[in-house]
C-alpha cells in the first residue's frame, strides 16, 4: 500500500502537530508504519495466554518493557500457570532485561493501606529480582499513566519480536473468557455484577516495523528527566515499598527494527496532558487520539461500532454527532456497561451524569440512528465492558487503552493503535480508500457474533448497515425473555437496550462539579478548549 493510499484514514504529519505540541518528528515516533502484522486479541484469557508464551520463551539478554495502570503481582497468567509477579521476577533473576513503568497511584485501597499498594508490591518483586520497575507520578492532579503495553525483543533475532497494545491491565478480574464467568480473582465493583464480575476486554498482538515504535513511546517516558513523583513521606514509604532504584539505568542503544511481517499498517495515537512540567517529548501535551476520531467519523459513511468502558462527555459525542448531522444514512451501534463500576449516593451520579448529557446529544443529532447496549452472561450477570475498541465502516479501527471521554482525550496517558489493513474482504491487495478492509471486518464479525449469540460465518453478520436492526432484533427477543419471567429457553445473545439510570435535579447540582473536576477533568490547553478543539 502506498503512502498516499493511508492518508485519507491516517493523521499526517502536519495533521498530528499544533502550535501547542511539539511536532511529530522532533519527537521520533513515526507517522504510520506500514508492513505489519496485528492480531486482536478478544479476551483477558487469550491475552494473558499469548503473554505468558512469548515470556515463557525468553533467554538471558532478551528485553521485557512494560507500562501499565493497575498490576496485581500475584494475579494468574493462566488457570494453573504462574503469577505474573513471579514469571517476570523469574526472567529478570535469569538475566533477562525487565523493565516497567506503572502509574503510582490508581487509588484502590488493600485491607485498609495506602492509596497504590498493588503496583508497589509488583514492583518490589520484580525489583528484588534484578529488574527495574518505577512507580510513575508525572501525572497532573487527578490524572493518570494509563497507558497498557509489552514489548518483548530477542537478542540478535528481531523477526520474533513482538509487542502487545490494548485496555487489559496486568491485574485481577481482567483473566475471563467468551463465556463471562469472570477472573476468580475478582475486583469488587458495583454488587449487581456479583462476587465475580463477568468481564469484556481486548488488546492487540503486533509483529513488525511498529514494535521499534512502540519502544520508542517506553524510551520517551523512560528518559524523561523530571522526577517521578513529589517527595513527601508517604510517597518515600512507597517508593521504599517498591524498592525503586533511586537513580534508574539509562536505555541501552537501539536495535535493528523488525523486518515487515504482514500487510496491516498501523499508527500510534497518544495522549498526554499539557502539565508544569512538561513532557519533554510533548510540551504542549500530544493529542492525536482525539484528533484520529474526528478524521475517522468524517469519513464514516455506514456504521459506527464503538465497545467502550464510559462513552462519557459532550465534547467527545460533538464528533460522532457532527458526522452524524452530515450523513443521514450513518448509525452508530455502542456497547456499554450496565452499570459503572461503582454505583453509590455518591459514586453513581457524577459517573452517569456524562453519559447521560452525551447520549441525548447524539439522539438529537440523529434521532434513531444512535443504538446503545449492554451485555450480559447466561445467567444474567451483566458484563462489565472495558474494552476501547472502534470499528469504522469495517475498514479503520483501534484497539487501545483510551475510552470515549474527555479525561482519554485530553488528561491521561494513552496509547491506541489505528490500524489499517492493505487486504481487501475478497483478497484483493490494493482496495480503494474506502472499501473493507479483511482484519476490520473480521474484527467486528467476531465480537457482534459473541454478543448476538451467531456463528462467526453466519451471513447476517456480513454487512455492518444491517447491524442496528439485527442488534434491536435480539435486543428484544431477550427483553421479552425476561419480562416472561424467563420461561422457556434463554434467546441467543448477550444484548440488552442500554437504559442509563437517571439522576434529579437535587443530585445534578452536586455531581456536575465532582464529574467535570474529578470525574472527567479537561486538562486541554485554554485557547483549545475555548475553540472547541483537540
Amino acid at each position: 500500500m502506498s503512502t498516499g493510499r493511508l492518508e485519507p484514514w491516517f493523521l499526517t504529519r502536519s495533521e498530528r502537530g499544533t502550535p501547542t505540541s511539539t511536532s511529530v518528528e522532533d519527537a521520533g515516533i513515526a507517522t504510520w508504519s506500514e508492513g505489519n502484522l496485528v492480531r486482536p486479541l478478544i479476551h483477558g484469557a487469550a491475552y494473558f495466554a499469548r503473554l505468558h508464551a512469548e515470556l515463557s520463551d525468553l533467554d538471558p539478554g532478551d528485553r521485557v518493557w512494560f507500562t501499565d495502570w493497575r498490576g496485581d503481582a500475584d494475579e494468574r497468567l493462566l488457570p494453573d500457570g504462574p503469577t505474573a509477579g513471579a514469571l517476570l521476577a523469574d526472567l529478570a533473576r535469569r538475566g533477562v532485561e525487565v523493565r516497567g513503568l506503572v502509574w503510582r497511584s490508581h487509588g484502590e485501597k488493600i485491607s485498609g493501606s495506602i492509596s497504590g499498594r498493588s503496583n508497589a508490591l509488583l514492583g518490589r518483586e520484580i525489583n528484588e529480582a534484578g529488574g527495574e520497575v518505577l512507580l510513575d507520578q508525572r501525572v497532573p492532579l487527578f490524572g493518570s499513566h494509563h497507558q497498557k503495553l509489552f514489548v518483548v525483543r530477542r537478542r540478535g533475532d528481531p523477526s520474533r519480536d513482538v509487542a502487545f497494545v490494548g485496555g487489559i491491565d496486568l491485574c485481577h478480574s481482567r483473566r475471563d473468557d467468551a463465556d463471562h464467568e469472570g477472573d476468580p480473582q475478582s475486583l469488587r465493583l458495583d454488587e449487581r455484577y456479583g462476587s465475580r464480575p463477568p468481564w469484556h476486554d481486548a488488546a492487540l498482538e503486533l509483529r513488525g516495523p511498529v514494535v521499534t515504535d512502540l519502544l520508542d513511546v517506553f524510551a520517551e517516558r523512560w528518559n524523561d528527566p523530571h522526577p517521578l513523583d513529589r517527595r513527601t513521606p508517604l510517597r518515600m514509604v512507597l517508593q521504599r515499598l517498591a524498592r525503586m532504584p533511586r537513580h534508574p539505568k539509562p536505555l541501552p542503544e537501539a536495535e535493528p527494527a523488525p523486518a515487515p511481517a504482514g500487510p496491516h499498517a498501523v499508527q500510534l495515537l497518544r495522549t498526554y496532558t499539557a502539565k508544569r512540567p512538561p513532557f519533554p517529548f510533548a510540551p504542549g501535551g500530544e493529542r492525536t487520539i482525539a484528533r484520529a476520531y474526528a478524521k475517522a467519523f468524517a469519513r464514516a459513511r455506514h456504521l459506527i461500532y464503538i465497545e467502550d468502558q464510559y462513552l462519557w462527555s459532550l465534547e467527545v459525542a460533538a464528533g460522532i454527532a457532527d458526522a452524524m448531522v452530515a450523513n443521514p444514512a450513518l448509525h452508530l451501534i455502542a456497547v456499554v456497561p450496565r452499570h459503572p463500576s461503582a454505583d453509590g449516593a455518591v459514586s453513581g451520579p457524577p459517573s452517569r451524569i456524562g453519559q447521560i448529557r452525551a447520549i441525548n446529544r447524539l439522539r438529537r443529532a440523529a434521532p434513531g440512528r444512535v443504538h446503545v447496549f449492554d451485555l450480559e452472561n447466561r445467567h444474567g450477570t451483566p458484563i462489565y465492558v472495558h474494552a476501547k475498541v472502534c470499528v469504522v465502516d469495517d475498514v479503520w479501527f483501534t484497539v487501545g487503552s483510551d475510552n470515549f471521554n474527555r479525561r482519554s482525550w485530553a488528561t491521561d496517558s494513552e496509547l491506541t493503535c489505528a490500524v489499517l489493513d492493505a487486504t481487501g474482504v475478497d483478497g484483493d491487495a490494493a482496495p480503494a480508500d474506502d472499501a473493507p478492509r479483511r482484519l476490520a471486518r473480521d474484527l467486528r464479525r467476531t465480537l457482534w457474533a459473541e454478543h448476538l449469540g451467531l456463528d462467526v460465518d453466519d451471513p447476517r453478520l456480513e454487512r455492518p448497515e444491517d447491524g442496528p436492526e439485527l442488534w434491536s432484533r435480539t435486543a428484544r427477543a431477550l427483553e421479552a425473555w425476561h419480562e416472561a419471567g424467563r420461561e422457556g429457553p434463554r434467546p441467543a445473545g448477550q444484548v440488552r437496550r442500554h437504559r442509563t439510570e437517571p439522576i434529579t435535579r437535587l443530585q445534578r447540582l452536586w455531581a456536575d462539579p465532582a464529574y467535570r473536576a474529578i470525574v472527567d477533568p479537561d486538562h486541554r490547553p485554554r485557547r483549545l478548549r475555548a475553540e472547541h478543539r483537540f
